[in-house]
């Protein structure tokens, strides 16, 4: 008998994403217009990566997820050069302050979204090949947190906070469901906060973005216009919203609205019921992941499965926190909606893998 992808999930995939890229136009097309004479031009690059990722998104949920596990040292290994050649001036590219990007003409290769993968990918091997050391910390559990640090470091040097966050947040998860002791985590998390703080510190720009999360009107013009204008955006959306196209908050007053904050223009345009629409996709969607990973029959598929579909929901909380002013501003773009290539890619791979792994669970 022919096994057969989880269609279900291929379906909202391909649904969310279309949705997205529609929302792309609401909220840039005047922004587009007034920079670039085309209403168009962000939805264009966007489909553009839509159409790629598709692709890529089909062909790997027919590539079997174990060759991913035998080639799990080389794809590290090539997601570290990659972080390590974008540090250096002339190769990366420098935006918003955060030397992160690759140039490709008028477009940009972010590594370190793809380093996701390639961590939770390594991280998903190690954990199913050593699974009787991991009630040792020092055998067990030091080695892959000592790679995974390393990735973190090179990160933090260009710098990108909210990847990092997002990558540590996703592996924590899966080291977590290993069966590590939960001792250990309490142990680790106080650590954590400690270099959280330390990071804030040493940085006066984290300091600012935490001064505006307590207090934005502190500097509602610098710091603190972000969120303002954000919940100024979420505040009028109501029940059904202004409707679409018909945002105010997009008229020059949210800064590249197509980005970051695009829930913000989606809750002013469809109010309840479009916040209701997006969370309730990515509800959905990890709730076939998880259904995909318990399911399958190998260690590693599991870990795999989970790690890829919790990476994506642990992305869309932390952006959707920030919108609505939950926690301060990290940089971390919504999955599927937001305007960015490298993060739609992913996004797409990551699911063409978990399709895969529910035809050969």
């Amino acid at each position: 008998m022919k096994k057969k992808i989880d269609k279900i999930l291929l379906i909202t995939v391909v649904i969310i994403a279309i949705f997205g890229i529609v929302m792309i136009y609401s909220a840039s097309s005047i922004w587009a217009e007034y920079k670039f004479h085309d209403a168009f031009k962000f939805v264009k690059s966007q489909s553009f990566f839509f159409l790629i990722g598709l692709f890529l998104m089909l062909i790997l949920s027919q590539i079997d997820y174990h060759f991913f596990q035998k080639k799990a040292n080389l794809i590290l290994g090539i997601c570290f050069l990659l972080l390590a050649l974008v540090l250096i001036p002339g190769i990366g590219t420098i935006r918003n302050g955060s030397r992160s990007w690759f140039g490709l003409g008028g477009l940009g290769i972010q590594p370190s979204e793809f380093a996701k993968i390639g961590l939770i990918i390594y991280t998903s091997k190690y954990l199913s090949n050593n699974q009787k050391y991991l009630k040792y910390i020092k055998k067990g559990v030091l080695p892959i947190l000592f790679i995974i640090g390393l990735f973190f470091l090179l990160i933090m040097l260009e710098p990108d906070f909210g990847t990092a966050m997002v990558i540590i947040l996703t592996l924590v998860s899966l080291i977590f469901i290993s069966g590590v002791k939960i001792s250990f985590f309490l142990k680790i998390g106080l650590i954590g906060l400690l270099g959280i703080v330390a990071l804030i510190i040493i940085a006066p720009y984290r300091m600012a973005r935490i001064v505006s999360f307590l207090n934005p009107w502190s500097d509602p013009l610098g710091s603190g216009f972000q969120i303002i204008q954000s919940l100024y955006a979420i505040g009028p959306g109501g029940l059904l919203g202004q409707g679409f196209l018909n945002s105010h908050q997009k008229h020059f007053y949210l800064p590249e609205p197509q980005t970051d904050f695009i829930f913000s223009i989606i809750s002013e345009e469809f109010g309840f019921l479009g916040v209701l629409i997006v969370t309730s996709f990515f509800g959905f969607i990890f709730y076939r992941t998880l259904k995909i990973a318990l399911k399958t029959n190998d260690l590693f598929g599991k870990f795999l499965a989970f790690g890829l579909g919790i990476g994506i929901i642990i992305q869309a909380i932390l952006n959707l926190s920030v919108v609505i002013g939950l926690i301060p501003v990290t940089g971390v773009t919504l999955p599927f909606f937001s305007y960015g290539g490298s993060s739609l890619l992913v996004t797409m791979i990551s699911i063409g893998i978990i399709l895969n792994i529910s035809k050969n669970n």
